[in-house]
């Protein structure tokens, strides 16, 4: 019984290299008519005919079947890649997107325009014994939707004057004005009680204001006399002092 070599028997011939291509194009035809949408390819094309081409190769096709199977042919896929490589060569450079700028911190730089006008005004309050600074200063030109800022500088932490710890700076800033700083006693500032420390920005009249009071320092306890007799004793041990020094001495309301 004659049969073909290197096949079961009752299975058939094996098939060849042409069977095999046209088995491969009819399973990618079944598989683009579920996947691909005709309608939306611009390469596809019907003739007064009835017929199919591809306006990309210039070829012919009976139906859509075979069309759809032109496209997953190599020849298709390689006139694809050559159309998208001269597209993108003819094409112009798209404009790069602006990179923002990294900040070191909350530093902003713009133009300055000098610095803001001011008002201080020293107060002294009976109650309490406080002595208060009322600041005012003006922003008439301050950025859009911009507040002025301030914060209180040690005299160790500047560099623009010597350094002397009797003192401590206070700063105001807005953009775009300079920065000004105020020299005000290192005493200590009441943050405590109520309406002793506030400020204000006015957006209508543009005018930013901060009111500090210092506490008061507590009343030194004065040292007890030594009594009269040790006085004399002292004093009189002196060549150049006579009694009537010593009793002058004892009588000031400061010792």
């Amino acid at each position: 019984m004659d049969r073909e070599w290197g096949s079961k028997p009752g299975s058939g011939g094996a098939a060849s290299s042409q069977n095999e291509a046209i088995d491969r194009k009819e399973r990618l035809r079944r598989l683009a008519l579920e996947t691909v949408d005709l309608a939306k390819d611009p390469y596809f094309m019907r003739n007064h005919l009835g017929s199919y081409e591809c306006k990309l190769c210039l070829t012919l096709h009976k139906n859509e079947g075979n069309y759809l199977a032109h496209t997953q042919g190599k020849s298709h896929q390689t006139n694809l890649a050559r159309r998208a490589a001269r597209e993108a060569k003819e094409a112009p450079p798209a404009p790069q997107p602006l990179q923002p700028q990294k900040r070191k911190g909350n530093v902003r730089k713009s133009v300055k325009i000098g610095r803001p006008g001011y008002r201080v005004t020293k107060q002294f309050e009976e109650e309490s014994k406080q002595r208060s600074l009322l600041f005012q200063i003006e922003y008439p030109e301050i950025e859009f939707n911009a507040k002025p800022r301030h914060r209180f500088m040690s005299s160790y932490e500047q560099r623009v004057q010597s350094v002397d710890k009797r003192y401590q700076y206070l700063l105001f800033a807005a953009e775009p004005y300079d920065t000004i700083a105020f020299r005000v006693p290192s005493t200590e500032i009441d943050k405590t009680t109520p309406n002793k420390f506030f400020s204000n920005w006015d957006p209508d009249s543009k005018m930013f204001t901060l009111q500090i009071y210092f506490k008061t320092k507590a009343p030194e306890t004065k040292k007890p006399q030594p009594p009269l007799q040790e006085i004399v004793q002292e004093f009189n041990s002196l060549n150049d002092l006579g009694p009537a020094n010593v009793l002058s001495r004892h009588t000031l309301p400061d010792y």
